[in-house]
């Protein structure tokens, strides 16, 4: 695929990569950290979005890592996807749906909220 890969990936396809675990492959979750505290997804780092500002522009200004990032319902991930491909970060993504829609459609042993 040529080109810049989509603001968001679908949750069939993030399971996927994270079934594959390339190296490389980041798993952000920008919620609070009580939200993180009821559930997250195997192997995510918690960044929460209310302090996401600074420590993203230090770690991950011009990365090319890639990054699947995700938050309760998928806005405020695709809102910090926006601010990491400002940064210049371009293999960032959103998961669609969230950690509501993991577990509705991915792993239903995830707790929902």
């Amino acid at each position: 695929m040529s080109g810049p890969l989509p603001l968001e990936i679908s949750l069939a396809e993030a399971a996927g990569l994270l079934d594959e675990r390339p190296a490389g492959l980041l798993l952000i979750d920008v919620r609070e950290p009580d939200e993180f505290a009821i559930c997250r997804i195997e192997g995510a780092e918690l960044m929460p979005l209310s302090a996401f500002g600074e420590t993203a522009k230090a770690r991950f200004a011009g990365s090319s890592e890639r990054v699947l990032v995700y938050c309760h319902h998928g806005m405020r991930s695709l809102r910090a996807v926006e601010y990491l491909r400002s940064l210049g970060c371009e293999n960032a993504q959103s998961i669609a749906q969230g950690i509501e829609g993991w577990s509705g459609e991915i792993d239903p042993e995830v707790p929902r909220y």
